[in-house]
């Protein structure tokens, strides 16, 4: 196997760029090849920064460069099938940004490809990486609250995305794009998940009604063992972002996540305050980053990846059944949007 990976960035957006710049600055194994993306004024930013980097108008034209071995998919969800059946065929390890598609009829169709061209394939979570996440599951696994029983994550946003990403069509909404990484950590935690019951609505910003999409929802899981679970999403935390989950276990409990951002506080006689976090970047810069090393190095080590087009089925599967018990009014069991993998 390779010990510098020739890697591809296809999407050059918020999180692209980010991907693009780890792997072309701070990934030793790694070499960005080549980048692609529909918007000129985006290859060109990209072309004056790094020079000697291959740059091309669409997917299709990077993966035809023999060059390049594996790619890193950041595109919208609405367009992860068509690039990633494609970069199967062409034999290219894959990574793919979270949700791994709009529906599990696409993400089946990708699995089906990957394995069938027999490529690497690896979905981001970057929260499984996070050191703090890390360290919770290993304090899980060493039995130091005994028995895991109840979960509440919470993922806030400070201000809502453009509604154009916010359309169902594009992103999945709300809940199916930021609510899969707290299902995927309920997974992680507590075990498959059989029963949702989600309610919510768009109370802070009234225009996401007008793609159909929510600001704000409140989802409560059964797990299979029993153990129970409360997810709270928000697009309106105007204090900065505000992302935190607690364990409670038999035996005590774990609290991961922080609100304070810099480690400064101010006390005057008008009060005590201190900074939030300004958003995902800000909390989670170090975990994009451990999570593309790891698939750079794994794929170089031929060994199988972290987290699988499986792990994010089962995310997507709870994910759905969420939307869907928001949109019905009604506790939706699992079993409603297909069989797990």
């Amino acid at each position: 196997m390779p010990s510098l990976l020739n890697v591809g960035v296809i999407g050059l957006g918020r999180m692209g760029s980010v991907y693009a710049r780890n792997l072309a600055q701070r990934v030793p194994n790694a070499r960005l090849a080549a980048v692609a993306d529909h918007s000129v004024d985006l290859r060109e930013a990209f072309a004056a920064e790094f020079p000697r980097l291959k740059v091309y108008p669409g997917h299709r034209e990077l993966l035809e460069d023999r060059d390049i071995e594996a790619v890193a998919v950041i595109t919208s969800t609405s367009t992860h099938k068509e690039v990633v059946l494609d970069a199967a065929a062409c034999g290219k390890a894959i990574f793919c940004e979270k949700p791994m598609s709009l529906s599990l009829e696409g993400a089946r169709e990708m699995l089906c490809a990957v394995e069938k061209a027999g490529v690497f394939f690896h979905v981001g979570f970057q929260r499984r990486f996070d050191a703090g996440y890390r360290a919770a599951k290993q304090k899980i696994d060493d039995g130091a609250i005994g028995t895991p029983v109840v979960m509440t994550s919470i993922s806030r946003d400070p201000f809502r995305p453009p509604l154009e990403f916010c359309d169902p069509k594009v992103s999945g909404g709300l809940i199916p794009d930021m609510g899969v990484h707290d299902f995927d950590l309920g997974r992680m935690f507590l075990g498959e998940v059989s029963t949702v019951n989600a309610i919510g609505g768009a109370l802070a910003y009234p225009e996401m009604k007008t793609v159909g999409d929510i600001d704000n929802a409140l989802i409560n899981l059964t797990f299979e063992s029993g153990a129970l679970g409360n997810v709270q999403l928000s697009r309106n935390s105007v204090f900065g972002y505000d992302i935190r989950t607690e364990i409670w276990g038999t035996k005590g409990s774990l609290q991961i996540g922080y609100l304070q951002h810099t480690p400064v506080v101010v006390m005057t006689q008008e009060g005590i305050a201190h900074d939030g976090i300004p958003h995902f970047m800000q909390r989670f810069e170090r975990a994009y980053l451990t999570q593309i090393q790891d698939f750079v190095d794994k794929v170089c080590r031929g060994l199988p990846p972290s987290l699988t087009a499986h792990d994010a089925i089962a995310a997507m599967r709870i994910s759905l059944a969420a939307a869907r018990s928001q949109r019905e009014g009604r506790p939706v069991q699992l079993s409603e949007v297909g069989d797990n993998l």
